[in-house]
Parts: structure tokens; sequence; C-alpha cells
């Protein structure tokens, strides 16, 4: 499962040499300079050392370097100053995910969407983690809430084409994925995932035939 940012919190109120540099570092994460925008935030951090949206910052772009340990290490201090920050159960819920610890994946992003419900992100995280946990009906429903929410995001159809063809709905897991290519032709995973799926429908058709 690939990772998307929920939408931003709310940074209003905050004093504006702040929001500037906030706005930098979510410009920089965005552009894929993970690095310079941890610098941005940890020079907001020194003065204010509890700032949340920073720590959040740090958080999230530490996970898109894959280095989880310093990821969850901001985003439980974040959690500290701020039990309702969903960013961060968000992210431990994710680390959780990548990790395959469905259980403890399922209780972090469940809390997350119980703050901020409704995110169709979260709802994805959650549905993956919810179908991998072996409650694949609960998995599918939460899945198909996030598209309904987003219906052009390539990484819900996808996740949710991944689940149906694992549930042996090989006709919806196809026409998701097919639904993928048409919105981003050159979707790798998307193509793959025709050619996964095609070979067990057509495997499973032959299996059924002989019996």
């Amino acid at each position: 499962m690939t990772k998307k940012k929920p939408k931003n919190q709310d940074f209003s109120g905050l004093p504006g040499h702040i929001l500037d540099a906030l706005r930098r570092a979510e410009d920089l994460k965005y552009a894929g300079k993970h690095k310079e925008a941890i610098e941005i935030a940890e020079q907001i951090l020194f003065e204010y050392p509890n700032s949340i949206p920073a720590l959040e910052e740090i958080a999230d772009n530490y996970l898109s370097l894959d280095k989880y340990v310093k990821a969850e290490k901001a985003a439980y201090q974040a959690l500290k100053s701020d039990p309702l920050s969903y960013t961060s159960y968000y992210i431990l819920g994710f680390i959780k995910s990548q990790k395959r610890e469905w259980e403890n994946s399922v209780k972090l992003l469940s809390k997350a969407n119980e703050i901020h419900p409704n995110n169709p992100e979260i709802l994805r995280c959650l549905g993956w983690a919810v179908y991998n946990s072996n409650d694949h009906v609960k998995g599918l429903v939460t899945l198909e809430r996030a598209l309904n929410l987003d219906p052009d995001n390539s990484l819900i159809l996808c996740d949710l084409g991944v689940c149906y063809m694992q549930s042996k709905d090989f006709d919806k897991a196809l026409s998701l994925f097919y639904k993928t290519l048409e919105i981003d032709p050159n979707n790798e995973r998307a193509k793959e995932c025709v050619i996964a799926a095609q070979g067990f429908h057509n495997r499973f058709n032959n299996i059924n035939k002989r019996l």
C-alpha cells in the first residue's frame, strides 16, 4: 500500500512567520524535498518546542523517507501535546500497516477516522488494514466509502481492486484496475494488477470447468 497524505490541518491562529514557514515546508514536502522540509519544521520547534503542526510535518516527511523510527518518535511527541492529532494517528497506523501489524494499525487508523471522519485517505488505509486483519466485508465496505468520497483516486481504486482480487471477484477487480488506467495510463501497479487478475481469472475459470 502506498501513502498519500490526508488533507492538511487548519494552521490558522498561528503567528504569520510560523504560518509562512509551515507553508514553505508543505511546498517542499509535496515537491519531494523532504530533508529541506524537515529542516524548516525543526527550526520552528526551536521557537515553539511543542508546535503540533511542526511535529506532524517532521513525522510525515520522515514517513515519506521510510525512516519509520524517527516518524514514530515525532508522531508520539505530537500526541503528547495534542491527543487529537489525527495526522499522528494516521502516520502511526500507516507504519503499523507497512509492518503488517494489522490489529494495531486498525486501532490507530480507527482513532484517526474518529477524530477526522470521512477523509478518503484515512478510510483507504483503514479499509486496507481491516481487510488484511481478515474482516473482509468491513474492509471492502470501508474502501468503497473512501472511493465514493474520492472516485478518481488511483490509490483507492488499486487497493480496492487488490482486495476484490483476493476475494476472487476478478471481474470487479479488473473493472477497478481498468478505471485506474483510464485515469493514469502509466500506473505500473495497475498494469501489473491487470495481468495478475486476468491470470487468476483464467485459472479459476479453467478449474471450475473441470469440476
